[in-house]
């Protein structure tokens, strides 16, 4: 991701509406995006962003050194560090807070909020931009007992909430049916655990039990194998299923072992060896059949996964 010129806007995946009266928590506070401010404050454009307009957007920044007021924002913002260590400095009001970007750090900007900060050199770092009504949906869906609200963290020790974050930065190019499904699932995790660890009142989850029943299952499987433009969102595939997003994945997991997006990940596994096994289409066909932006996208995953590259695997198994 280093270094990475390209700018990626995903939208949210096709025939999915936003939630009934669900309008965008800026047109409802007169606050302005978290995505349009931290452009003003940081003077440029990231890197990679990709947005779902039922979880928030995950932007991947290179900016330079930083000296400005980050006015109030209608979403939260959460961010982490992949790479180095840089001091920051924020003061508001009533405080001030001097600590270090690293990775393993959260920093925690609350929706609403407004602090001066100083950054003295460049650095990157990931944000994800989480709107209120997902916070509160999450605690809904998972019987939440009281959540407060976030609290301001600056370069905050959180090992598990740093890696969801780098990990859905991870997930900003590629197949995008995949990613877009990744992506859904890590924000409801981590609005999940900052209910738990970075609120005023933290929130007891409730625990799931069961699995999903077979009829269920079996069009949620049929679903996720669909050749055809079928919506393969978290929204879709819980909606079928008569469940929250939250519960659905709990539900998924239990009957199949594996969360919807790793089921989905390794039914395209089993269909790219299937096509470079059975058939004469070069790597870059198989890669765009199966739906990924690029033949380097394709053997990264595809590499991840097996341990080989498309090509080599194909060599060996023929």
């Amino acid at each position: 991701m280093i270094g990475s010129t390209t700018l990626m806007r995903n939208p949210s995946h096709k025939g999915l509406p936003p939630a009934p009266g669900a309008e965008p928590d800026h047109a409802t506070t007169g606050l302005p995006a978290a995505d349009a401010e931290m452009a003003r404050v940081l003077k440029t454009r990231p890197l990679r962003m990709a947005s779902d307009c039922q979880s928030g957007t995950i932007a991947f920044w290179k900016h330079e050194a930083l000296h400005d007021v980050v006015e109030p924002m209608a979403d939260h913002v959460i961010m982490t560090y992949p790479a180095g260590s840089q001091a920051l400095e924020r003061r508001n009001g009533k405080s001030a807070a001097i600590s270090t970007a690293r990775p393993g750090v959260v920093t925690i900007i609350p929706a609403g909020s407004t602090s001066r900060w100083d950054i003295h050199r460049p650095m990157h770092v990931v944000q994800l931009y989480l709107p209120q009504r997902t916070l509160l949906r999450i605690a809904d869906e998972a019987n939440a007992a009281g959540p407060g609200d976030l609290l301001e963290r600056t370069g905050h020790p959180d090992a598990i909430t740093s890696r969801l974050l780098l990990s859905a930065a991870e997930s900003l190019e590629g197949s995008a049916t995949l990613d877009t499904l990744f992506r859904q699932q890590l924000t409801d995790l981590l609005a999940t655990r900052l209910l738990a660890a970075h609120a005023g009142v933290a929130a007891t989850l409730q625990p799931t039990i069961g699995g999903l029943s077979p009829t269920v299952l079996r069009r949620a499987i049929e679903r996720l194998r669909s050749d055809s433009d079928a919506d393969v969102s978290l929204s879709a595939l819980a909606s079928d299923a008569g469940l929250s997003r939250f519960h659905f994945c709990r539900a998924f997991k239990e009957s199949t072992g594996l969360s919807p997006h790793a089921w989905l990940r390794q039914h395209r596994l089993e269909q790219a060896m299937n096509l470079l096994r059975d058939s004469d289409e070069s790597v870059v066909s198989v890669a765009a059949a199966l739906g990924y932006s690029s033949q380097t996208a394709f053997a990264a995953a595809f590499k991840k996964l097996t341990g080989e590259t498309p090509s080599d695997w194909r060599r060996r198994v023929r």
